[in-house]
């Protein structure tokens, strides 16, 4: 009864503050007909008519005074609901802000938003940085960041007795401004039982454009998640392709000793002996397979039918994956993979990226100063006494230039961009390699002629990811200009473009079946794409920070996401929901890559290891887990450190021999 009291009393003083005669007569009246209180919190309308008539001159102090005590209660509650209450404290605090903006009080709004950052710094840095440029009440309108979050609801899951002592505070205090915030842009999915662990927080800070609702209604739509009817892998399954485990490794014995050498001749005369050791452990892997059930990942996808035309595969190059298939290792929990990991020196803090051939037969490197280099392992393996990638910036573009060795360098240079080249992507058939660049271009190049062929313009800021389909022909690249494109290599216009996210577009992935893409970016979401219509089918919420890496599983079944903070989150496609985010990593996961089968995932991080997680234990979840929501864990196989060498990129060949590369760092 005091509390409605209270609020009575401030709507008539700001009635009669504005001159609102007929409106605070009629509410004295009110008053003396029925006195019975109103539950002003569950009357959405009431509250926020609370909220914007509570702004008057004294805002600033309700608003400090309000937010300090909040943090403060919030801060010295119980440990077992106080992860779910610290929840509240962000979207308090930035809406906070961004009214004491809108009402004109920038001095005291930047003030407030200096005093607190600091608690959400670790969580959320990137948004307090495009906030920290809001300087004029203009911004907020101007800044599609700002406008967004004023716009939207953000959902926080809290438990009902979390959520009862979060109300019991609000009306003890009667802090109006607090409640107000908390009503407009806050909706809370209130759930009985115990507070959820802390573990789940990550599903329910991410603060997106668009409401939850539509993203809810973009997620019921129907996607196509399988395999392309008639692949090869079909093919092999149909004609009992698949070699006994005998004849597999007698086979790999014999092509080993070629392409094995091949594709490790870049560890040189001092690393010799690992190239043994590492056709012992193929062996190894392959008569391991004996002691798991034969069980394919991709047995169990749909088929599908193509959306985009695909190319012809050559009768040679068909065999010639066939063959691979028919030897191809099963890996899993007790069979890991071999790993073949090549080292960038003397790259000068200039290595952007790189990456690796589908055979592992061709490394590439994209540079600071707009180079793009490639080298040929087999000729590199040629030359007495080079066991390093040597990745020095050249300031000449000479075919001549003298190696260490005194013969010709040991890389092909690739010059035309002007500027630093961003990332790097070979052809299925390794034929061709596309670069992106900051120069707002994308270049396609010929590793046969070793020549530029095209130069695709379509993109208006720098192109952060390029990525060929796992068919070729077509490949697709993100950009900081928030979009999405689609290519096909013949055409020098852009197929589709697909826009919809808030901030940079980071990373891009295809599917297996090439119906879909997946972009990361750095508004923390991941959206699924359809390519023949270019709408967005799916969007995945729940990382902290910007996401770097994107993987799609053998059978299309699952997604992976790296981000920044070191979390890798498992996404079911057809549902939407993350399965389980996978902690380990301490700092950026700038790559991901599954191998062949799906059994496994291995992750490359700046914090210089690769991890292999174990994927088919955790994404067969039971019917009442998946309800509740906790699956099992994925399982860390097995962390590989390496010697100071931040991992730029993974890649699983088709023997499901894994390659990884990286460059040398003295700082880390």
């Amino acid at each position: 009864m005091e509390n409605m009291q209270a609020v009575n009393s401030f709507v008539a003083a700001y009635l009669k503050k504005k001159g609102f005669k007929e409106a605070e007569q009629l509410l004295e009246d009110l008053q003396n007909k029925d006195s019975t209180p109103v539950d002003f919190h569950n009357d959405p309308e009431l509250a926020k008519f609370i909220h914007y008539f509570s702004q008057s001159e004294d805002d600033v102090t309700r608003y400090q005074d309000g937010y300090s005590k909040l943090r403060s209660w919030t801060y010295s509650s119980l440990d077992l609901y106080k992860h779910e209450l610290l929840r509240v404290l962000y979207p308090v605090f930035i809406h906070s802000f961004m009214d004491l903006v809108a009402k004109g009080h920038l001095q005291e709004a930047r003030t407030f938003f200096n005093a607190f950052r600091e608690d959400h710094e670790l969580m959320h840095s990137r948004g307090l940085q495009k906030l920290e440029g809001v300087l004029s009440q203009s911004h907020l309108e101007e800044m599609e960041f700002a406008r967004s979050l004023r716009q939207s609801k953000v959902n926080i899951k809290i438990c009902q007795y979390s959520y009862d002592l979060l109300l019991q505070y609000l009306h003890k205090t009667q802090s109006t401004a607090m409640l107000g915030v908390i009503n407009e842009h806050i909706n809370f999915l209130v759930s009985s039982g115990q507070p959820s662990s802390i573990s789940d927080d990550a599903e329910f800070v991410a603060l997106i454009g668009s409401c939850q609702d539509a993203a809810n209604q973009i997620n019921q739509k129907e996607i196509h998640w399988g395999l392309l009817e008639d692949s090869l892998e079909e093919r092999l399954e149909k004609a009992g392709g698949l070699l006994s485990d005998s004849e597999k490794t007698e086979g790999e014995n014999k092509e080993g000793d070629v392409d094995e050498i091949k594709k490790r001749s870049v560890e040189g005369g001092k690393q010799g002996a690992s190239t043994k050791k590492l056709k012992k452990d193929k062996a190894v892997n392959a008569t391991a397979k004996s002691a798991r059930p034969e069980a394919k990942a991709t047995s169990a996808a749909p088929q599908v039918k193509p959306e985009l035309p695909l190319p012809v595969m050559p009768t040679e190059v068909e065999q010639s994956i066939l063959e691979d298939l028919r030897n191809r290792v099963q890996l899993s929990s007790v069979a890991l993979p071999s790993v073949s990991f090549y080292t960038f020196l003397n790259t000068h803090n200039g290595l952007n990226c790189s990456s690796i051939s589908h055979d592992g037969s061709l490394v590439a490197g994209g540079f600071s100063d707009s180079s793009l280099k490639v080298w040929d392992m087999a000729k590199l393996g040629q030359q007495a006494g080079s066991s390093i990638l040597q990745g020095e910036n050249d300031s000449t573009s000479s075919e001549h230039v003298v190696g260490p060795n005194g013969g010709k360098r040991s890389y092909t240079l690739f010059q035309g961009h002007s500027g630093p080249v961003y990332s790097a992507t070979f052809s299925p058939l390794g034929d061709f390699i596309l670069s992106s660049s900051a120069d707002t271009t994308i270049r396609l190049w010929s590793t046969k002629l070793n020549a530029n062929l095209v130069c695709y313009k379509g993109h208006n800021y720098p192109v952060w990811d390029v990525q060929f389909s796992p068919v070729g022909d077509y490949f697709a690249s993100s950009s900081h200009d928030r979009t999405a494109r689609i290519w096909s290599m013949d055409r020098i216009q852009p197929l589709r473009i697909m826009a919809g996210h808030l901030s940079d577009v980071d990373c891009v992935q295809w599917h297996a079946n090439c119906n879909y893409i997946a972009t990361g970016s750095s508004d923390k979401t991941v959206r699924l794409w359809d390519v023949q219509s270019g709408e967005c089918v799916r969007i995945f919420i729940g990382h902290r920070s910007m996401i770097l890496s994107l993987a799609m599983s053998p059978d299309g079944r699952y997604m992976a996401s790296g981000d920044e903070d070191g979390t890798i989150m498992m996404w079911d496609l057809s549902s939407g929901r993350c399965l389980t985010p996978l902690m380990g990593h301490t700092s950026c996961v700038w790559t991901l890559a599954f191998s062949c089968e799906g059994s496994l995932l291995a992750s490359g991080s700046a914090d210089c290891s690769v991890k292999l997680w174990d994927v088919t234990t955790s994404t067969k979840v039971p019917r009442n887990e998946e309800k509740s929501g906790n699956p099992n864990r994925l399982r860390s196989m097995k962390t590989l450190p390496t010697k100071s060498s931040p991992v730029y990129c993974l890649r699983f060949s088709r023997r499901n021999l894994l390659f990884a590369a990286g460059v040398l760092s003295k700082n880390v």
